[in-house]
């Protein structure tokens, strides 16, 4: 995903996205999403707006019956947050426009296990 041409990169993101946040939220989502953030940022990275969308999906998709996973999941998405102001800049209008969803998402999130107790 972070070096290969498009093809090979939207394959890999694809096979990620099913492991890591599209259909819930794992154990593994939380220690990928560091890892997501930087490949989001680096202009050499092939399909970052995908990247950034997956990093939405794993904000806005859940494990109801891990809730801890799910906030942890979540907490994950949001410790990156700031960088969404890099990405917005973007000299790429496809990952400027995918950091602006993405930042709406960050702003209007307000899940049950996310919200102060």
């Amino acid at each position: 995903m972070a070096w290969g041409d498009a093809g090979t990169s939207a394959d890999a993101l694809s096979d990620l996205g099913l492991w890591l946040g599209e259909l819930a939220v794992f154990d593994a989502t939380v220690a990928a999403v560091p890892f997501l953030w930087d490949l989001a940022v680096t202009d050499t990275v092939t399909g970052r707006p995908g990247v950034i969308a997956l990093l939405q999906a794993v904000l806005e998709h859940g494990n109801v019956p891990q809730l801890e996973v799910q906030h942890a999941a979540h907490l994950a998405v949001l410790r990156g947050s700031r960088m969404v102001e890099v990405l917005s800049g973007d000299e790429d209008p496809a990952v400027r426009a995918a950091a602006t969803d993405l930042a709406t998402a960050i702003d209007r999130h307000a899940c049950e296990t996310c919200r102060p107790g």
